[in-house]
């Protein structure tokens, strides 16, 4: 059975949290949703559950990290890119404290909830920050790396969005990540795909039911969004002469704005195809139907690769 990548952090909070008296724990009342609930069980006098008050939450994270301590504050990706995000940059980016905002239900994650707690905005938001580390976990093993990495060895600010679902694992336990550098998961010699948290398993998919059609696709996992891997990006580019990102996301801000930029930079030319939510509001349903309805499913990154691939040359 796929975990929820939501419960895979809890556990990891709680794990690596109890193991680190520094980590504090800060909730807006949804430690049930996002899972902060089980370091609360664990270490309770380390833990704060402030209320309906996100953006009291980040100032009180940022107090907490002036005072030497590694605080881990928890609500929507939707809310952080929101009422968190004022105090997110001038307290904790301008001084470079070591506060983690975790961002749950990203993306479309939050299903019926609808468009109010829809996030297709966190990473346009946040890696418009000054200072801020932007990631998005692909799966549970990489889920547990990030908590590691951010309550043991990572200073500065970051944001991590997070899934509230899951999907089936892409990496063994004891895969090793660096930030700032994509995994590549796939070979290919047609085009590159870029994607980050529950779309790299849909790009992966895709990747190989376009092998069946003779269309080569090497994947790459991009889950750090900022600072990006340019020097990958770049060598796809190169070496594959067609690129397409695939996203959670707004088109507007992410992952495919940051190739482009790239790209532009280097004055590299390639066909670039970007899936993603286009530029409007979603609506409430189940998570693969809202997938589907919104065309960041398998077979649209698949049109995607297919329409990048018939631009090379031209």
């Amino acid at each position: 059975m796929p975990q929820a990548l939501r419960d895979v952090y809890g556990e990891s909070l709680r794990k690596y949290g109890k193991a680190n008296e520094k980590v504090v724990v800060l909730d807006a009342d949804l430690a049930t949703s996002t899972k902060s609930v089980l370091f609360a069980q664990e270490c309770p006098d380390r833990f704060f559950d402030v209320g309906i008050a996100e953006a009291n939450m980040v100032s009180m994270a940022a107090g907490f990290a002036s005072s030497g301590y590694i605080p881990f504050i928890n609500t929507f990706a939707t809310f952080v890119a929101s009422i968190c995000a004022l105090s997110a940059k001038s307290l904790i980016a301008y001084s470079g404290l070591n506060v983690r905002l975790i961002g749950g239900n990203n993306g479309l994650t939050g299903g019926y909830d609808g468009a109010t707690h829809h996030s297709f905005d966190d990473i346009n938001v946040m890696r418009g920050i000054p200072g801020m580390l932007v990631m998005s976990p692909s799966d549970p093993v990489m889920v547990d790396w990030m908590v590691r990495t951010l309550t043991e060895d990572y200073k500065g600010p970051a944001y991590v969005s997070l899934s509230r679902s899951g999907y089936d694992p892409l990496y063994q336990p004891g895969e090793s990540f660096t930030i700032g550098k994509a995994k590549q998961l796939r070979d290919g010699a047609d085009l590159s795909i870029f994607a980050y948290g529950l779309s790299v398993y849909r790009a992966k998919k895709a990747a190989e039911e376009l092998a069946a059609e003779g269309i080569s696709a090497r994947v790459y996992d991009m889950f750090t969004i900022k600072p990006l891997d340019c020097e990958a990006v770049l060598a796809a580019a190169r070496e594959t002469g067609a690129i397409v990102t695939a996203e959670e996301h707004s088109i507007l801000g992410g992952l495919g704005t940051a190739v482009a930029e790239t790209l532009a930079k280097n004055r590299v030319c390639v066909p670039l195809e970007t899936v993603g939510i286009r530029d409007c509001f979603t609506e409430s349903g189940a998570y693969e139907d809202l997938v589907r309805e919104f065309k960041i499913d398998v077979d649209s990154i698949k049109q995607a690769a297919r329409d990048a691939v018939s631009e090379k040359g031209r």
